[in-house]
């Protein structure tokens, strides 16, 4: 099932406290959604990034609040660019026996037949928005390109069916496509174009 994670309620208004927290190891959250008022708490940084490597950001999470278990999962993660840390997170407490939409990542499976004829694989859309119970929730759903040739693209349309969980994108959403490569000469062409407009 879900890994429980140690949470503590925090004193909220303070941009002083925040930092404070960060610089203890913590990183500031909030929780909120079913049966729970917006409660502003805070998490272990290293429990949270050792359960996101291990389950992915996609699982049931269980806390611990004051004795408390709440399932929950990850609504949102702010992160800072600059040092590769978690700033924030939202958790959104769920209902184990009502569906719920979320994002999971695409995954492709395969070595399409365009790409070792020379064409140049696009992944326009990395997450597909699907609608599932909670305890179902995939980390991510495969998406198999071996039959794909140049020219040719995937989209939600033509993996409906073959998916396990009941995905909301649109049929038209792109998953990919394979595009053919550009020519030496092409490139030359678009070269010299490139330095007249200059």
């Amino acid at each position: 099932m879900s890994t429980v994670l140690s949470v503590t309620k925090r004193e909220t208004g303070h941009r002083s406290t925040l930092t404070q927290l960060r610089k203890g190891g913590a990183i500031p959250a909030v929780i909120y959604g079913y049966k729970l008022d917006s409660t502003p708490i805070s998490i272990s940084a290293k429990e949270f990034k050792k359960s996101i490597q291990k389950n992915g950001q996609n699982s049931v999470f269980s806390l611990d609040l004051e004795g408390k278990k709440v399932n929950v999962v990850v609504s949102e993660v702010q992160q800072c660019s600059l040092k590769d840390e978690v700033n924030h997170v939202d958790f959104l407490a769920i209902n184990m026996a009502e569906e719920l939409e979320a994002d999971v990542p695409i995954k492709l499976v395969g070595q399409s037949v365009g790409v070792s004829e020379g064409g140049i694989l696009m992944q326009p859309n990395l997450e597909l928005k699907v609608k599932v119970k909670p305890a179902e929730l995939p980390d991510s759903i495969e998406v198999d390109i071996s039959s794909l040739k140049v020219g040719g693209s995937l989209t939600v349309a033509e993996i409906r069916n073959q998916t396990p969980v009941e995905v909301i994108s649109e049929d038209d959403y792109l998953l990919v496509t394979i595009v053919a490569p550009v020519s030496a000469e092409q490139e030359e062409v678009t070269a010299s174009v490139e330095e007249e407009q200059m």
